[in-house]
């Protein structure tokens, strides 16, 4: 995402201290330093109407914005202190020009009664958040060419539900998309032992052992080269074909295998059409790239 370590980590905090708690609860976000007087002021009004609105699942986020420069940036933070209300990773109000209780007060009233925020009871557990639409938003990330994007994206969802095989999925196919291929072995010997077998698992499986034959651009462009010289040459032609997915160019290694079976289907025990099967698990079976070839390889076999 184009952050350096100190910016990651200032997000991983604020992700932890306010992103996560206002996924159920509404937070007072406060934006203070210590050096300000009027936020030194403000501070009592704010913790005691948080206790005031706690059964109502209110609560107060501080951040130092001389600690935390990075996500003041972020808030466009101009003058402390600046007050917000954050509702599922949202600022859903502008709370600053409210420095009394009452006024504090009467701008949660008027928020509380128009989002669906639920205290947890006491005694109860908490419920699980809905992650489907986060894991819809990976893909859509990952589906965008945007891969150190998506495994950030996926990476936090996995936090969030460490069980969840769409969501490790995700972020292993992210990984080998990225390039990240050690790490994304590790991360698979490292998945809960209930998730094996799991479909979506076994396509990022397929997409880790297909990435292994990556060349660098010299050997791809050398493989391209024997490949086009020699056409009637099945090793080669194949050998460029898992070369090509390998490094993400998904278009030229199907050509090349659908020209082989077309050309010899039976070569090599069907080598070509288990290729291009290991592909289709690989991407996804659902993908419409997916589709349009297997409609391809399905008239070459049965006309």
């Amino acid at each position: 995402m184009g952050l350096n370590l100190d910016e990651q980590k200032a997000v991983e905090r604020f992700r932890e201290q306010i992103v996560e708690p206002s996924m159920k609860s509404l937070v007072i976000l406060d934006f203070w330093a210590e050096w300000c007087g009027p936020c030194k002021a403000l501070t009592p009004t704010l913790e005691k109407v948080a206790a005031d609105y706690a059964d109502k699942g209110v609560v107060l986020a501080k951040v130092n914005v001389d600690e935390e420069k990075f996500i003041a940036a972020q808030f466009q933070v101009r003058s402390i202190p600046t007050v917000y209300a954050m509702f599922q990773g949202q600022p859903v109000a502008d709370l600053t020009s409210a420095r009394t209780e009452g006024q504090l007060k009467q701008a949660l009233d008027q928020i509380l009664s128009q989002l669906p925020v639920q205290p947890q009871p006491a005694g109860e557990e908490e419920p699980q958040q809905d992650i489907a639409p986060l894991i819809a938003m990976g893909e859509d990330v990952l589906a965008s060419g945007d891969a150190e994007r998506a495994m950030g994206v996926f990476a936090q969802i996995v936090q969030m539900a460490p069980d969840n095989a769409a969501a490790n999925a995700g972020l292993l196919t992210a990984m080998v998309n990225a390039g990240h291929l050690a790490e994304a072995e590790a991360a698979l010997g490292e998945l809960p032992p209930e998730l094996a077998g799991d479909p979506a698992i076994e396509r990022a499986k397929a997409a880790i052992e297909l990435a292994k034959d990556r060349p660098d651009d010299g050997a791809l462009d050398d493989l391209r080269k024997a490949a086009a010289e020699r056409p009637a040459d099945m090793d080669a032609q194949f050998e460029f074909a898992q070369a090509a997915f390998a490094a993400g160019s998904r278009d030229e290694a199907a050509e090349a295998l659908l020209a082989m079976v077309g050309s010899d289907p039976a070569w090599n025990d069907g080598a070509a059409k288990a290729k291009l099967l290991q592909i289709f698990e690989a991407v996804g079976l659902e993908d419409p790239w997916v589709a349009a070839t297997r409609r391809r390889l399905s008239l070459l076999l049965f006309g």
